[in-house]
């Protein structure tokens, strides 16, 4: 498949159901050449197919829960955990240290380890685009220990080893018993923490690769399989918002967060 100079290119994480494979189809609907993954390898197949990569949507994500009554869980999100008691909080979702480790490695050491593979393709690309699917759970707002909010929030030193600090005293923590007394999120507390660490990691490689443009987006509480389809949006409803910054027009901005089309603080 000969590359053209007009055609465009992306990779899509995390595409084999719910928002990932709306955002392969809209893409493609776009005009774009998508490739779908899941779990596999994917420079030497685009490399060999495409010669450069314009896009890549880093969708690819886990709850790090187990959700055991839609109806507690989704009053859980709506008011960020603040309307349930200890109780209840158990009675909606199982949280484990298992459980906890495989989202930060698939939400943030995923997503991180995805561009750097790609990065020398991306670099190829006349204007590359990264969009990081992320979460309004993510936002610094919502990391009570303080420590690590003031990690994530002191922008000028903020550093991915900085980053990978805080993850691993949120693990240690986790795996002492000790995320109540260091005063870590009540629930979803590792997709908390891994999504402020990709976001975080955003507003890094924006800064680092300024010829690129590179933003997270939450895509808003969308009926998926992570949510057990409790949300408030269609697939295609969530999947518009990535799709939008990943078909952005050279010059636009970059190292931004978008709670669905409209940038908000991170």
């Amino acid at each position: 498949m000969p590359s053209t100079t007009t055609e465009r290119y992306a990779v899509v994480t995390g595409a084999n159901k719910g928002i990932g494979f709306e955002i392969v189809r809209q893409l493609a609907s776009a005009g774009i050449k998508v490739v779908l993954t899941s779990r596999d390898e994917k420079r030497d197949f685009v490399k060999s197919q495409f010669g450069k990569l314009d896009i890549l949507v880093n969708n690819a994500g886990i709850s790090g829960i187990e959700i055991n009554d839609n109806n507690l869980f989704s009053s859980t999100i709506i008011t960020n955990g603040q309307a349930l008691s200890d109780d209840e909080l158990r009675r909606a979702m199982t949280q484990t240290y298992e459980l906890a480790k495989e989202c930060i490695q698939i939400n943030y050491e995923g997503a991180k380890t995805t561009f750097e593979y790609l990065l020398p393709l991306l670099q190829l690309s006349d204007s590359p685009r990264v969009v990081n699917v992320s979460s309004f759970l993510g936002k610094i707002e919502n990391v009570s220990n303080e420590w690590a909010k003031g990690v994530f929030s002191d922008v000028d030193n903020l550093t991915e080893e900085r980053i990978d600090e805080v993850l691993k005293e949120f693990i240690k923590d986790y795996e002492e018993g000790s995320l109540e007394r260091k005063d870590w999120p009540r629930f979803l507390a590792a997709y908390i923490v891994a999504k402020a660490s990709m976001n975080a990691y955003t507003r890094i490689i924006a800064k680092k690769y300024p010829s690129f443009c590179i933003n997270c987006v939450c895509p808003g509480y969308v009926k998926t399989d992570i949510t057990a389809n409790t949300g408030f949006f269609t697939v295609e409803e969530g999947a518009s918002n990535p799709v939008r910054l990943a078909l952005l027009p050279n010059g636009s901005p970059s190292g931004l967060f978008y709670f669905r089309n409209e940038v908000s603080s991170f």
